[in-house]
């Protein structure tokens, strides 16, 4: 998607196997809402930025999936490579266009390349390889996996500064810094949100995760952050899936865990892991999903049953998950803003190349936390949130 999860959002992608060259472009200084989103089947088009990506394509047929936007390094300008894990997902395609509107403001020579798919480390290496020969002054990227860690401690070797985006590395020194979402944060807005809204009835809850046999990070942070907002003990750190299935919950009610279900990340999976909770148990009232796709492919499942009145909690933030609070398909989403990640990065390399210091990480983290939001159709008791209508100026941190 990723979304933070990593999951792929699917979208028309760019051709494979291209170099796509940008003339310098004017500054955007306004963001602006954006439709996107959802690793469904619902397809997001940027249709300018694919002809053109397209039409260089043809003419050029370059090794990898990349563009440059401004002068290149050797002109003297400050150069930074954003390596994404693809661009068939809109989530990253957000972070190449608030890199861009950044970096044109920046007076920045970005040069973006991407996997030809989700886990393509070869691509990314030899992005990586690009730019300790260009000289450019930083690296953004979002790894598709430790193989390319070789490669990024030989660009801070060569004086690049390597920042990492929506997900730190493993080990997460790897990179100078990781810009990325709260993810335990998210979970818990989600969760505060269900138990002030249930008011002291009884929860019957499906808990959505990611993955049921490999560990991973975001989807600890978030379903842990869900329970603990609810006022539930995970009773692991490191495992999912440990919590105690009934006892009390925050708002003076009792909770039944009634099934833990993986998903993907994607809307089949979705669907049917939902389809399976209510098979174990149709009484199901709150369902903690791991991120927008997950929830819709369970909002399927639950309207195929006629049950309607289920709330479901989300986390990601794209225009389209604010159209799904809006029409009710939604209870909450928690937003995250991968755009800001981004143009953060961007910035920071522009003002370390001018002398400038070092991004610090966020109080009592170890990543700088580039923020969350609880967004409800309307305000919960005891819950600081945000309109619909404020998510959708920001969604995603989108430029355009």
């Amino acid at each position: 998607m990723s979304d933070g999860t990593g999951q792929n959002r699917q979208r028309p992608s760019r051709a494979k196997g291209t170099m796509v060259k940008f003339a310098p472009h004017a500054p955007r200084s306004a963001r602006s809402t954006q439709s996107h989103l959802v690793p469904s089947t619902r397809t997001r088009t940027r249709g300018v930025a694919v002809l053109a990506a397209l039409t260089a394509a043809t003419a050029l047929g370059a090794a990898g999936c990349s563009s440059s936007s401004a002068a290149g390094s050797a002109a003297g300008g400050t150069g930074v490579s954003l390596i994404l894990k693809t661009l068939s997902n809109p989530y990253f395609v957000t972070m190449e266009n608030d890199a861009k509107a950044e970096a044109a403001k920046d007076g920045v020579s970005l040069t973006v390349a991407a996997g030809t798919s989700d886990g393509d480390t070869q691509t990314q290496i030899a992005a990586i390889d690009d730019a300790i020969s260009r000289g450019d002054k930083g690296i953004l990227i979002t790894t598709n996996g430790n193989a390319v860690n070789a490669a990024l401690n030989q660009a801070k070797q060569a004086g690049l500064y390597v920042i990492a985006l929506d997900t730190a590395p493993t080990p997460a020194s790897v990179a100078d810094i990781t810009y990325a979402t709260d993810n335990t944060a998210a979970g818990k807005l989600d969760g505060q949100a269900a138990a002030a809204t249930l008011g002291g009835k009884k929860a019957v809850i499906a808990m959505l995760d990611l993955y049921s046999t490999q560990v991973v990070s975001v989807d600890i942070d978030r379903d842990h952050g869900f329970l603990e907002g609810m006022g539930i003990d995970p009773g692991s750190s490191t495992e999912n899936g440990q919590e105690a299935k009934t006892g009390s919950y925050s708002g003076g009610g009792s909770y039944q865990i009634a099934c833990q279900q993986p998903t993907q990340g994607a809307v089949d999976g979705g669907r049917t892991a939902m389809e399976d909770c209510l098979s174990a148990n149709p009484s199901i009232n709150v369902v903690y999903a791991i991120n927008e796709p997950a929830a819709e492919g369970a909002y399927a499942a639950l309207k195929a049953a006629n049950r309607t009145n289920v709330k479901i909690y989300a986390i990601d933030g794209s225009c389209t998950g604010m159209q799904d609070v809006a029409s009710g398909e939604f209870a909450a989403d928690a937003v995250q803003y991968p755009g800001k990640m981004a143009s953060l990065g961007v910035d920071s390399i522009a003002k370390l190349a001018k002398g400038g210091s070092k991004p610090q990480v966020s109080s009592g983290l170890d990543f700088y936390d580039t923020g969350t939001a609880l967004v409800t159709a309307s305000p919960v008791s005891g819950v600081t949130g945000e309109t619909v209508a404020q998510g959708q100026a920001a969604c995603w941190g989108s430029t355009s």
